[in-house]
């Protein structure tokens, strides 16, 4: 289970990723492709190119994590949210728990839920 906070922004990259890739290399493809700061804190997921594996990316205090996920039956299904000009797509913390789940987060249906409005960043 992956415990983490409403305020974390999760960012799934929408191309295919090497996935032989680690720490350096994938922090590189936050920055080059992705065009977001590793250090942020936030989540950057990347796919490999079957939709078999997945990494997933994340700045911890003093140091990366990186979580690797490899199926062995089926595939992880991408957000709703994906377009061909998109580099990357912002889902939520519950989206990214269906997503490795291997809930298709297009067939699930969330009731709606008050939020409080988010203060501008800047």
């Amino acid at each position: 289970m992956l415990l983490l906070s409403r305020a974390v922004r999760v960012f799934v990259a929408t191309a295919p990723c090497n996935l032989h890739r680690s720490f350096d290399g994938l922090m590189n493809e936050v920055r080059a492709v992705l065009a977001k700061d590793p250090l942020s804190g936030h989540v950057f997921v990347f796919l490999n190119r079957r939709k078999t594996q997945v990494k997933l990316l994340l700045w911890t205090r003093g140091g990366f994590t990186i979580l690797h996920k490899r199926l062995e039956q089926g595939t992880f299904t991408f957000p709703r949210q994906v377009t061909e000009t998109a580099t990357s797509v912002a889902v939520d913390v519950h989206e990214l728990s269906m997503l490795l789940e291997g809930i298709d987060v297009t067939k699930a249906r969330t009731s709606a839920r008050w939020e409080p409005p988010h203060a501008p960043v800047g």
